[in-house]
């Protein structure tokens, strides 16, 4: 079967925010604790951070990780995260049901950051807590005054403040498993006051209002435009939040989930700009898609859980080959709104619904996930280009002519060009037609692709190479084949 893809450099979609490939770490099961923190692992350095899991990390060059929730936030002291460890207390988590120890906090945390060469994005409590506390960290974390909360950080050890430009205003405060949910006028109310008092102490911050937990929620548009009305003049992003899975079993369906983020971020870009128009404001509000991941396959074992464990097993999916497909396609997607899409923060990096695993006390390994985001993360770092498809079709679902490739191009700096692609077609190979308008002279330099017969197939401790890269032999024609994703380069 023949396709034709068609780029125009005349077709520019914006400039990518490199935040775009941004993760998340939540004090949720085993993200911290025997994820990126594991004090006498054979790897750990002298903080008890994983250097195995740290490499990986840099490998994916993810510039900025939401911490620490999530559902955590909203019951979190963050003052139980500073100072002497062991003066720390060890508390209830209601929002996981497990035991917080609070070994790590942003002292530890904002220090990892660094030593993973990525920024903190920070969110603070609205559940339990208020303005008060949110002004309160700020000032710990960002402020150089002689003043309590900066002097608290210095008798901590951390002279120089740890300088976090990016901050959540709560979490999903919309979902009623949130603790202390609220109403869209409670929460629109108590986010404009926060937000005011936070760039008050630190003018040089970003906000993050947040959406819906969920388009298919009840209350998704409604809560958008009452948060907006009364927070527009003082946040910079709106949030979105959407995961997907395949829980009936139906590949083709499931490899068109990007059809519904892609409705998703439309509908949120519209209300925007119809509150922008309301309020006639010159300023565009851009969006944080600040979770977003495949996430279905633990859902059984998490409910079997006993409650009050420290660090359980908790959301650790493992992801097969149809799996990362889907990413492949939901991160074109992102690409495709990189005009107001400007951080998204895949959920989450390490063994929570991850790409990354790690077994306490031994090894890690990466998930079929990791490789669409690490050649994304590595490749796709320039302007984004709208694509022409001239390809086949099919239904699914409630989706009707569904193309067989999904795709996105990236002109980067050097002047090359990426073309991410994902065969949709479960049958048959594509011989794909290219045809360049403005970029004379690219040629075909590198095709990566992953392939699999199997759509189970699954990479583990022992087999971790089951689902991996390969680069394609270059010939007279460029073939996607069958269930397929691929990275062409084009340069010179």
């Amino acid at each position: 079967m023949d396709a034709k893809i068609s780029l125009s450099s005349k077709k520019e979609i914006s400039k990518i925010d490199e935040r775009i490939y941004g993760s998340f770490i939540e004090h949720l099961g085993r993200a911290v604790y025997g994820g990126i923190y594991e004090p006498g692992h054979p790897t750990a350095d002298d903080m008890g951070f994983r250097q195995d899991v740290l490499k990986l990390i840099k490998d994916l060059n993810v510039p900025i990780v939401r911490y620490p929730g999530g559902n955590f936030v909203s019951g979190y002291n963050w003052e139980d995260g500073t100072g002497p460890k062991e003066k720390r207390p060890r508390k209830l988590e209601l929002a996981w049901g497990t035991i917080e120890t609070n070994q790590v906090g942003i002292d530890e945390f904002q220090e990892w950051a660094k030593r993973a060469g990525t920024e903190v994005m920070m969110a603070v409590n609205l559940g339990t807590r208020g303005p008060d506390e949110a002004r309160n960290v700020v000032e710990y974390c960002n402020a150089s005054t002689d003043t309590y909360y900066a002097n608290l950080r210095r008798k901590n050890g951390f002279e120089k403040p740890f300088g976090i430009k990016l901050w959540c205003l709560g979490n999903e405060m919309d979902g009623p498993w949130q603790i202390c949910a609220k109403t869209a006028v409670e929460y629109a109310r108590l986010a404009t006051e926060t937000a005011k008092v936070m760039k008050w102490t630190d003018p040089s911050i970003e906000l993050v209002a947040c959406g819906s937990s969920t388009p298919t929620i009840s209350t998704f548009g409604e809560w958008e435009e009452t948060v907006l009305r009364h927070t527009y003049d003082y946040v910079d992003y709106l949030s979105l939040h959407s995961y997907y899975g395949n829980p009936d079993n139906d590949t083709p369906k499931f490899l068109s989930s990007s059809v519904i983020m892609d409705n998703f971020i439309k509908k949120v870009v519209q209300i925007c700009d119809k509150v922008k128009e309301e309020k006639k404001s010159e300023k565009q509000m851009n969006l944080s898609f600040d979770e977003w991941n495949v996430w279905f396959h633990s859902n059984e074992a998490d409910k079997k859980l006993e409650r009050w464990q420290v660090a359980p097993p908790q959301l650790e999916d493992v992801y097969n080959f149809e799996d990362a497909l889907v990413v492949g396609t939901l991160l074109n997607t992102l690409l495709k709104h990189s005009d107001r899409v400007k951080v998204a923060c895949l959920a989450q990096l390490v063994n929570v619904i991850a790409p990354i695993m790690t077994k306490t006390g031994g090894g890690c390994w990466v998930q079929t996930i990791f490789y669409p985001f690490y050649y994304a993360s590595k490749y796709g770092r320039g302007t984004a280009i709208n694509v022409d498809l001239d390809c086949g079709t099919y239904d699914a679902g409630d989706f009707k002519a569904v193309p067989y490739i999904d795709s996105i191009a990236v002109k980067n700096d050097d002047g090359s060009l990426v073309v991410f692609a994902v065969n949709r077609n479960m049958k048959e190979s594509l011989t794909v037609d290219f045809n360049f308008e403005g970029f004379d002279g690219l040629k075909l330099i590198e095709h990566v692709a992953l392939e699999n017969d199997d759509m189970k197939a699954v990479n583990t401790e022992e087999s971790p190479d089951t689902v991996k890269p390969i680069n394609k032999t270059l010939g007279d024609k460029i073939v996607l084949a069958p269930h397929s994703w691929n990275m062409l380069r084009f340069g010179k």
